[in-house]
């Protein structure tokens, strides 16, 4: 280090931090510079922010608002900073991510190495068939309201290196380029699609949330991924009680809890000894958890509290579906369509069909059916002949099973 440099940053932490951003891809902040356009002078590109974030003379990008669409009709708002603002993001994470994955509770789950939403949907299944109750939580806007203060209290208390604590606050009061394009002050929150932001939103919530559960609920098990939340009660009265609890201590921590979203939910499992009582299930992760048949290692069927896709999800891939318009694209063939679909419908598999994998049956079959109309109006012997065409389908999935990813997971047109 020098007088000019007084910050202790090497070049292969940079470095490093680049492969990561090139791996995860991403969109152009609001110098519209994209990573191909980074990489078209990469070793300057790389040099120029060593060299600033060494010197203390780096000062991020204003954020580039994004809106993404919600299921209930409103817009979830991201934040994507520049290629070099991730890249010095990145670094900063690498360093501090060590030291809080000592610190974070065991039932914290979100964005963290080792752990999956898979994780945290399989421990609220084991724990929904031993608590009859839960509370189902949800923060008002958690990644826009976090505040700063109380953030990089936080952030002091288990780091205590100068540089790392001064670009931690410029990027929380870096400036919001809005979608009409005039900037605006940030005052509170952590952008959704800063690298940085589910590590410190991580951080926020354990002394917000899990800290205190700790300390004032040892008997309540809960599972967190970010904000989503389930606790676990006993009792009507304790869930209502944890509510109440939980509403005030967000309260002393500057966020809202959502008054309509944050629910009790009675978990029948077998004989419903609350027949009459309104919430029976909740949504957590894409799941649905709610009373479902099901059949014990013995083939003995029975009612359980089970997790299955949620239908907000699979409205979201049957709009994929159409959005794919398959009919119009008969300039191909089978493996052509295969090839287009085949990714998404991994990753629907691998995502939803964890759990409960027949629930995605019918989601699946509103793709054979787009096939089917594909096949009709490609073929001229298959026209007006929706049977002819299913039956045509039939034959070529049993002949080729594996060449549509859904016809492998079982989903086959009949």
């Amino acid at each position: 280090m020098s007088a000019a440099k007084p910050f202790g940053i090497s070049k292969m932490e940079v470095w490093n931090a680049y492969l990561a951003v090139k791996a995860n891809k991403g969109a152009a902040g609001v110098d519209q510079q994209s990573l191909a356009e980074f990489e078209g002078d990469l070793k300057r590109n790389l040099y120029k922010l060593w060299n600033r974030m060494c010197s203390g003379s780096y000062f991020p990008a204003p954020v580039r608002r994004v809106e993404i669409p919600k299921e209930d009709g409103g817009v979830r708002p991201l934040g994507i900073p520049s290629v070099s603002d991730r890249i010095a993001q990145t670094v900063v994470k690498a360093r501090l991510e060590p030291v809080m994955e000592g610190l974070f509770h065991a039932d914290s789950y979100g964005y963290r190495p080792g752990r999956s939403a898979h994780q945290a949907i399989a421990q609220a299944r084991q724990r929904c068939w031993r608590y009859a109750w839960v509370l189902d939580l949800d923060i008002k806007g958690f990644f826009d309201n976090i505040d700063h203060d109380l953030l990089m209290r936080a952030v002091r208390k288990h780091c205590t290196c100068r540089w790392m604590l001064l670009y931690i606050e410029r990027w929380l009061t870096a400036p919001v380029q809005m979608l009409d394009g005039t900037l605006v002050e940030s005052l509170k929150g952590t952008p959704q699609g800063g690298v940085i932001s589910p590590l410190l939103a991580n951080l926020f919530l354990h002394y917000a949330f899990d800290v205190w559960m700790s300390r004032n609920c040892p008997s309540i098990p809960f599972e967190r991924y970010a904000d989503d939340i389930v606790a676990h009660c006993e009792t009507e009265q304790q869930a209502e009680w944890l509510k109440s609890a939980l509403a005030q201590r967000m309260a002393e921590c500057r966020l809202e809890l959502h008054p309509v979203k944050t629910r009790v939910v009675y978990c029948p499992n077998g004989q419903d000894r609350q027949p009459t009582y309104p919430n029976k299930k909740f949504d957590f992760l894409g799941y649905t958890f709610c009373p479902r048949g099901a059949k014990d290692k013995s083939g003995r069927l029975f009612v359980g509290f089970i997790p299955a896709v949620s239908s907000k999800a699979a409205t979201r891939v049957r709009a994929t579906i159409r959005e794919w318009r398959l009919h119009r694209r008969t300039g191909g063939g089978l493996e052509e369509l295969a090839g287009l679909v085949n990714p998404a419908v991994r990753g629907w598999i691998q995502y939803y069909g964890h759990f409960y994998k027949s629930a995605l049956h019918p989601v699946f079959n509103c793709l054979n059916r787009a096939l089917g109309r594909w096949a009709s109006r490609k073929y001229k012997r298959l026209r007006r002949h929706p049977r002819r065409a299913r039956n045509w389908l039939k034959r070529i999935s049993h002949r080729e099973p594996s060449l549509f990813a859904h016809w492998s997971f079982g989903v086959r047109p009949s």
